[in-house]
């Protein structure tokens, strides 16, 4: 009796955070997109003013709304986060299932890829990457979505080369299937899980890499509201006292990237009862 109410107040207190998490997201992205554009013009008048009723975040060096900023910023990060993320999960897929299914030479060649990947320098890898697709969107997206999905690629070949023993996957094979119709109809809907909840768990490193490149000024223009850009124009500023064009984005910053990382392990723990009890 103890034990099982025990374990519901667990999943009470884990469905707590994942609302909670949910909420403040949903937030940022509402704002991101009702928020109006005319906040962002500049303004002789309204310049380094800290915040107040009129601007919460106060207002830069050109007169620009940070709310607005802030909040317009994020919403680019969470689109670039997960666009990027999605074409790491894929990548990722294929070469987990690849790997696992396809025969020996394949899953050498496939793991000789994965060592390669992640014996690279992770941050320079990115920079190269997006430099050489010409910086922007595509830069950061590609640049990010390369680097990112070694780790699930192997927790991918090692599931699939679990469920490679089930008796229904013999079954498929002694009736002549492919293994492409195989990893198709019985593999891939069976690591489905997995694969969402290692999206989750991306999703915040993608983000937060995703801001280091913007803050380094590699990819998009100095005019775009993006975190990055935002902390990087911000740092000369700092000595000046206009803590507030630091503070709010960077902490927002942090608040969605452990929402993420949050919600992506609550539900981890939700497909993995017994790790609740650790």
């Amino acid at each position: 009796m103890h034990k099982k109410k025990k374990e519901q107040n667990v999943k009470r207190k884990m469905m707590r955070m994942l609302t909670i998490s949910s909420v403040l997201l949903l937030i940022i992205l509402i704002l991101g997109f009702t928020l109006s554009d005319a906040n962002l013009r500049l303004s002789a008048v309204g310049k380094n003013l800290p915040p107040s009723t009129q601007h919460p975040f106060g207002t830069d060096w050109l007169g620009r709304d940070m709310l607005t900023r802030t909040m317009k910023g994020l919403r680019l990060s969470l689109a670039v986060g997960a666009f990027a993320s999605v074409m790491s999960v894929i990548v990722a897929t294929v070469m987990g299932i690849g790997a696992a299914t396809f025969g020996k030479k394949a899953d050498n060649v496939i793991s000789w890829v994965i060592d390669l990947f992640i014996g690279m320098p992770h941050l320079v890898f990115m920079i190269l990457i997006s430099f050489i697709m010409g910086g922007g969107i595509r830069g950061i997206v590609l640049g990010v979505s390369f680097t990112h999905w070694m780790s699930l690629a192997r927790v991918v070949r090692a599931e699939v080369l679990q469920i490679k023993s089930a008796e229904y996957i013999h079954i498929s094979q002694s009736y002549g299937k492919s293994p492409w119709y195989i990893a198709c109809r019985h593999i891939l809907p069976s690591v489905f899980p997995q694969i969402m909840i290692g999206f989750l768990l991306m999703f915040p490193h993608v983000i937060l890499h995703e801001a280091a490149l913007t803050f380094l000024g590699f990819g998009l223009s100095p005019q775009t509201p993006a975190i990055g850009i935002i902390l990087s124009e911000a740092m000369s500023h700092i000595s000046t006292g206009k803590w507030w064009l630091v503070l709010f984005p960077g902490l927002l910053l942090v608040i969605v990237i452990k929402s993420f990382d949050n919600i992506g392990e609550q539900l981890r723990i939700l497909m993995e009862p017994a790790s609740s009890n650790e």
